[in-house]
């Protein structure tokens, strides 16, 4: 159904001449279209002027990309018929929802951006590219400029933005098209870099050139350890629990494996046939509810299996000992964080920052730390001094009388999320 907050909003204004109540100031990327961020019943929308045309093709694209459980900004809405009080036409717009706790990659540092940081999102936005190209998605203008970024246990997750020049082929792509697109990529982040080094906002230390290309090195490494395959002796069938092991600890799950004995009957060749992300992810959602990135989900389930341990758990039911460790430890770590801090880092990141403060309290003091003692000290030394990175939205107001159009609106594409509050995160356990 239609989201009616939608009335709401000025459409009967140029979007460029908005009125500041109904403004969200977020920091915004490089984009070719008037881009603008607005207040809407709770949550904040990205509001792009675009055509008819482009803005329903660009919404129908994403939307089959999110039941293709790739990573992108969710439509809300292709609004036409505009017409100002004048009666003369406005541009017809695009509406997207803003995804929390993300920022593009400009403002992901705070003065200059430093080697490490940029190789983590040109890694990042491999990653992403890899999998749009698993199922078949032709971007055609990969850029960090077109992607969003949250953090994700001291890496990066990548988002896809814009969709506008995408294609999704159901064959799959050719060689020749991930190439083409591997290499906009590459041409792309160079030119980014390059323009923040003109404007003195690198490290001196980085090369715009080499990290660029460092997206074809992770690329190409990634993709062939998801489609490529090997042979090996019968005798060595360990090699297939090897291969399926180093996949999971990238992320992915193997859904079905290929496996064909050749005539002699002495070799056994193994390709992934359908390969999914989000291994650590589906299996902290399992135990616990908690719905996290794939990195902070592999640190937090590592904590959750060094609590087993710790405490001769081992050989009680994991669910069992997972919704002990999510009451005695998350739980009371995410309570402690004080009302107006929450908008800093959503939770599991929160948690896994506090696990890196306390293994450097421990190293500092020669001992272990108490984890209240941790979390006190976080609190108080990282986390009260970081800028937020999740949008703290107040009430809508004013009306409007002029005609839109809406399409095409349903249940999956405007549902609407829970305004957020103190215990907004309980909502994934």
């Amino acid at each position: 159904m239609t989201d009616p907050a939608l009335l709401d909003l000025p459409w009967n204004i140029p979007l460029e001449s908005w009125p500041n109540e109904n403004i969200a100031t977020l920091p915004k990327g490089i984009s070719r279209h008037l881009v603008r961020f607005a207040h809407l019943a709770g949550h904040v929308v990205a509001i792009k002027e675009t055509t008819a045309e482009m803005a329903r093709g660009e919404y129908e694209m994403l939307r089959t990309l999110q039941k293709l459980e790739i990573p992108c900004v969710e439509p809300v809405a292709v609004i036409t018929n505009r017409t100002d009080d004048d009666g003369e036409p406005l541009k017809p717009v695009l509406v997207t929802r803003h995804l929390r706790f993300s920022l593009p990659y400009r403002a992901l540092f705070s003065q200059t951006l430093r080697p490490d940081t940029a190789t983590r999102l040109v890694d990042a936005l491999a990653v992403l590219l890899v999998r749009l190209h698993i199922v078949g998605f032709f971007w055609g203008d990969v850029s960090l400029s077109n992607t969003l970024f949250r953090r994700d246990a001291g890496a990066f997750a990548a988002y896809l933005v814009d969709a506008e020049t995408g294609k999704l082929y159901e064959g799959g792509l050719s060689n020749g098209q991930r190439e083409n697109d591997l290499e906009i990529a590459r041409v792309n982040i160079a030119g980014e870099l390059l323009d923040l080094e003109a404007g003195g906002r690198v490290a001196d230390e980085l090369d715009p050139v080499r990290i660029s290309n460092g997206i074809v090195e992770a690329y190409r490494s990634l993709w062939k350890e998801l489609t490529g395959s090997e042979s090996f002796s019968s005798a060595e069938r360990w090699r297939i629990n090897e291969r399926v092991g180093r996949l999971n600890q990238l992320g992915f799950d193997i859904e079905e494996l290929a496996i064909r004995t050749s005539d002699a009957g002495t070799t056994v060749r193994i390709q992934p046939k359908v390969v999914d992300a989000g291994h650590h992810q589906r299996r902290l959602l399992r135990l616990t509810g908690l719905d996290a990135g794939e990195n902070q989900a592999r640190r937090l389930l590592n904590d959750l299996d060094s609590y087993r341990a710790t405490y001769g758990k081992e050989a009680l039911d994991e669910e069992m000992v997972a919704h002990e460790w999510l009451v005695r430890v998350f739980e009371p770590v995410v309570r402690a964080i004080p009302v107006d801090l929450r908008g800093k880092l959503e939770p599991a990141e929160v948690f896994h920052q506090l696990l890196d403060h306390r293994w450097f309290l421990a190293q500092q003091a020669g001992h272990d730390i108490p984890l209240a003692e941790a979390v006190g000290s976080y609190i108080n030394t990282v986390l009260r001094h970081r800028r937020d990175e999740a949008t703290v939205i107040g009430p809508q107001t004013g009306a409007i009388t002029t005609s839109i159009d809406v399409v095409p609106l349903d249940t999956a594409s405007v549902a609407v999320i829970d305004p957020d509050d103190e215990n907004d995160w309980r909502a994934n356990v």
